[in-house]
């Protein structure tokens, strides 16, 4: 393929390229096609609301999720911000299951407005796993439950993060489900965030389920990555939140720990060379087990 002048046509350049490189590999979580979203999705710097890096990444999405068969719906909504209304979209992909019962997985695409910031950890990552896990949910159907794979947009505060400035996406779903009693359906939402990282340590965050915090560290230890998951707790307000207020079971699986005192964490230095596949394939692992375990415990009905 010839790559032609232009950003957007570069950039497409650049995704047949990522995927000439990424041949298709069995029906299991690769953290290699996973590192290469990330890779794909950074090409074109931050990704902020409003800006032509965003209306890529969200081009990237809905085409991936379509190569996974999945249903999409892209949520439209504007976000009144402190920097005025700024148009959002969340993207919904939705792969049918034996039962109506809704497991959510989710995370955000958007990145921090911020000069020389790429955003492959804090914002690459989880749009990244989330589109391997549907490319091998959505290629292993029928599946117990159903599974909404959702993109969260307007997760980072555009000033001074607080309860009316972050998680916009998250918020506008949560009170959109609850508004045509979807959240009745949905049993549980499993939100990913900064989970790339080479030396990975996901804290149990104080703010989710507690329930589902157990489930969490019962899963890790059972497939032989307690390693990588600890039981020291700490506060997290992220995606997970607004459904936790609305009464749904949710948890948060994040890496707060991001390089030497978090030293990369909302930096230039969030970099595609900080991550490993190793990271990816761990918590996909952990993640695909603890949607095994939730459909088993709302079994199908029998016709």
């Amino acid at each position: 393929m010839r790559c032609l002048a232009g950003l957007a046509l570069s950039l497409l350049c650049a995704v047949g390229v990522a995927r000439a490189e990424a041949p298709e590999v069995k029906n299991v979580v690769s953290g290699r096609r996973a590192l290469e979203h990330v890779r794909a999705l950074t090409q074109v710097g931050a990704r902020v609301p409003g800006t032509q890096g965003h209306a890529w990444a969200q081009a990237y999405i809905i085409r991936h999720l379509r190569l996974a068969y999945a249903d999409i719906e892209e949520v439209d909504f504007a976000a009144q911000t402190p920097r005025g209304v700024v148009p959002m979209k969340n993207i919904v992909g939705k792969i049918p299951g034996r039962s109506d019962d809704i497991i959510v997985l989710a995370g955000h695409y958007d990145t921090l407005k911020l000069e020389g910031f790429v955003g492959a950890n804090d914002g690459g990552s989880s749009a990244a796993l989330l589109l391997e896990l549907a490319r091998v949910l959505g290629r292993q159907q029928p599946n117990d439950a159903t599974i909404w794979v959702t993109f969260f947009d307007g997760e980072e505060a555009f000033e001074r993060w607080g309860p009316r400035d972050g998680i916009y996406g998250s918020r506008y779903q949560a009170s959109a489900w609850q508004r045509d009693a979807t959240l009745a359906r949905i049993k549980a939402v499993i939100v990913v965030d900064m989970i790339g990282d080479r030396d990975l340590n996901v804290r149990l965050d104080s703010n989710s389920t507690p329930w589902l915090n157990e489930l969490v560290l019962q899963v890790a230890r059972d497939r032989g990555h307690e390693a990588h998951f600890s039981e020291d707790e700490r506060p997290v307000w992220d995606d997970h939140v607004p459904f936790v207020q609305a009464g749904v079971p949710a948890v948060d699986l994040i890496d707060f720990d991001y390089g030497p005192e978090n030293l990369y964490w909302h930096t230039p230095e969030d970099t595609a060379d900080k991550l490993s596949p190793r990271s990816f394939e761990i918590v996909a692992d952990v993640v695909l087990e603890i949607v095994a375990r939730l459909s088993q415990r709302w079994p199908v009905a029998e016709p």
